[in-house]
């Protein structure tokens, strides 16, 4: 059996590897919480294939499930994501948990143009 510190050691690393590889990206979000049907609106400040950075003005708690809509360039990205940091005043960290395959290509090729050296 783990010990606490080891697991939370763990799962801090699978953490820092979903996000470890950020590239910047502006699309607008439009988000839906799904338990209170709260909606948000915000900017991404940062992408990667696991989740990104949306600044906001108002924030959803940590642990939010959230349906989101990405923006860019007349292509939507749609996921359905939590929320796992808040940054009070700037905006959420959100983990993508699911994404329609449409989506996914869409996602797929925003990140292959932002690994091209401009």
């Amino acid at each position: 059996m783990e010990s606490g510190s080891g697991k939370r050691a763990k799962e801090s690393g699978v953490r820092n590897r979903r996000y470890s590889i950020r590239y910047p990206l502006a699309a607008n979000v439009e988000m839906l919480e799904l338990e209170s049907g709260t909606r948000v609106s915000g900017v991404t400040s940062d992408l990667s294939l696991g989740g990104c950075f949306v600044c906001a003005r108002s924030n959803l708690e940590a642990g939010t499930r959230v349906r989101a809509t990405l923006t860019h360039e007349g292509q939507k990205a749609k996921v359905l994501a939590v929320v796992r940091m808040v940054k009070p005043h700037v905006g959420m960290g959100l983990e993508f948990l699911d994404m329609d395959p449409d989506s996914n290509a869409t996602l797929l090729t925003w990140i292959e143009n932002l690994r091209k050296p401009q």
